[in-house]
């Protein structure tokens, strides 16, 4: 199936506004991380106690916040459901809110909201443990870059994997810096949301670069400026396709989801909607930049 057939937009030719959206777009990550001193970490990675609660009907969950936000500043209320019907909160208590989970206190204003529930669980997560979690998210993330890297070196040239990867970096760091300037947690599922954009766009430059291969082996005299533009319109329909689709199911996610999914959704619309156009106007751009580099130092 071909949305588009026999295109000819000259993609490089649009590649500085992209470009300059990038810049931008990382310079206000960058200044928003500085100014509050790195990312906002949720409860896996900070370290805090959480509490989950079980009800038999619909809680009041804006009065249950409003209540628990005058009494203890710091804590949130996160809403859930299950295919049986049942209604969840998460309460979460960031470690140095509150001296552990004041379970006498989040109780007293369970009773006073009205209706039945009952503590299904009270979990607590220690500072070491958050410190070992941000260690393992760091290296899952740097390990699986390292590894795309090399295969790609392998499979076509160095200059592609670094391509790539730099597509990648760019990807990851706009993304937590947009978390950043929305001022929401990064958790577990959005470091899961992370990587799977690590290997989202990764195939997508992947697919651009295997059509670049062969379009050049058989127009040998072509400049690699009008073989690169030719291979991401041949690969343009795959790519609206497969990032649509997939957008159209993060958005999904994104409205119906409810609290518990919309850090690992946001991170998934806006890293798809990143990640597909790095790999045409930051991937592809420097591969011809450093090919014309080379060009004119020979």
């Amino acid at each position: 199936m071909e949305l588009f057939k026999d295109t000819c937009f000259d993609f490089l030719g649009w590649k500085r506004p992209f470009i300059a959206a990038s810049l931008l777009l990382t310079v206000a990550g960058l200044v928003s991380l500085i100014v509050k001193g790195g990312p906002r970490y949720g409860i896996d990675f900070q370290g805090g106690a959480v509490m989950d609660v079980r009800w038999s009907e619909t809680p009041p969950v804006a009065r249950i916040r409003a209540s628990l936000a005058a009494r203890m500043p710091g804590v949130s209320v996160v809403e859930a459901h299950d295919l049986a019907g049942s209604h969840e909160l998460l309460i979460s208590t960031p470690l140095g809110t509150q001296a552990g989970m004041p379970v006498p206190q989040i109780e007293n204003i369970l009773a006073q909201a009205g209706g039945g529930y009952s503590i299904r669980s009270l979990e607590m997560i220690g500072p070491q443990i958050g410190a070992d979690l941000r260690r393992q998210a760091a290296f899952a993330t740097a390990g699986a870059s390292a590894g795309m890297l090399a295969y790609l070196a392998w499979r076509f040239r160095w200059i592609y994997g670094a391509a790539a990867v730099i597509a990648v970096v760019h990807d990851t760091f706009i993304t937590i810096g947009v978390f950043s300037l929305a001022n929401k947690e990064i958790s577990l599922t959005v470091v899961a949301a992370l990587l799977t954009l690590i290997g989202y766009s990764m195939n997508d430059t992947i697919v651009v670069f295997d059509r670049i291969r062969e379009n050049r082996r058989r127009m040998p005299r072509e400049t690699l400026r009008a073989v690169v533009n030719l291979s991401i319109n041949q690969t343009l329909s795959r790519t609206v396709l497969t990032s649509g689709l997939t957008l159209l199911t993060a958005l999904s996610l994104l409205w119906l989801g409810g609290p518990a999914l919309n850090g690992f959704s946001f991170a998934l619309v806006f890293g798809i909607l990143v990640g597909t156009y790095s790999s045409i106007f930051v991937a592809s751009p420097i591969v011809v930049a450093w090919e014309q580099w080379r060009g004119g130092r020979q």
